[in-house]
């Protein structure tokens, strides 16, 4: 399968100091909607889908008006997935898959631009982003999801992946889906193959299981900026096991590194060794 690396949505709160660790407290910081668009014998599949056209064309009904004073998402129709598919060569219904790692605002802001495809979600999160609570409805955005999304609901792990519990959405892809509880209560990774040129290794997509990648190296990285931790914590729906998620993501770094990448969704630092 070949896997193309796409930021679908560029986001520039203030203060890059505390959010990209260098630059001025009044400087706007970058972060990004890491996705992916596999190309796999079943049709096209995108891993999230980061902010869609309808959330340019109606920013505060679609992503809340909350959200885009605090993060300042720029807001390019040029970074939407549909456009960048359709750079790619491809169209709206050569996407026949989309496997979100979770459903908050600024990771299924596209579905409604590909609305023939199959979506497939863990059940916990499916049910809590159809009928949040009113706290929960500031991430889960009913307008995002008003167009009918052909939700394909996947509720207990049938196999094994580095020991952690696995789905496969589509049968015959190897292309997995991972849960990372704690984010959101359904919260997965998204575990796909590469080729033979990237020597069989698996990428983990982890979303927003961690938002920088000191949290998971074994080696000295730079440190997590202030304001990242802290909206990391701000965010988070189970914090017990967002803490147990990372502790077992360390460990699958530690003990099978030279087998399985990982990223996050926001890193830029991240986003940037594939692009």
């Amino acid at each position: 399968m070949k896997i193309h690396h796409m930021n679908c949505g560029t986001m520039c709160p203030i203060c890059k100091r505390l959010i990209n660790g260098s630059g001025g407290f009044f400087e706007r910081a970058n972060m990004v909607c890491h996705c992916l668009l596999v190309e796999s014998e079943q049709g096209l599949i995108l891993v999230d889908t980061g902010v869609g056209t309808g959330d340019v064309l109606e920013p505060n009904r679609r992503l809340g008006a909350g959200f885009v004073a605090m993060l300042a998402p720029q807001l390019k129709m040029e970074e939407t997935a549909i456009e960048q598919v359709k750079d790619l060569g491809f169209n709206a219904s050569d996407v026949k898959h989309i496997v979100p790692t979770h459903l908050d605002l600024d990771h299924a802001g596209g579905l409604s631009d590909f609305p023939e495809a199959k979506v497939h979600v863990f059940e916990p999160e499916h049910r809590h982003a159809i009928k949040p609570s009113l706290r929960d409805s500031l991430r889960f955005r009913k307008a995002q999801f008003e167009h009918g999304p052909k939700w394909v609901i996947h509720s207990k792990p049938a196999e094994t992946w580095f020991g952690f519990q696995a789905i496969r959405p589509i049968a015959g892809i190897e292309l997995l889906m991972v849960p990372l509880i704690g984010h959101t209560r359904g919260h997965v990774g998204v575990a796909v193959k590469q080729g033979k040129d990237r020597g069989n290794k698996w990428l983990l997509h982890c979303g927003d299981a961690y938002f920088h990648r000191s949290e998971v190296a074994l080696k000295h990285e730079d440190p997590m900026p202030a304001g990242v931790a802290f909206f990391e914590k701000l965010v988070q729906t189970l914090p017990a096991e967002r803490v147990a998620t990372q502790a077992r993501l360390r460990d699958l770094v530690k003990s099978s590194g030279d087998e399985v990448e990982l990223f996050c969704a926001h890193d830029p630092v991240e986003y940037a060794r594939y692009s």
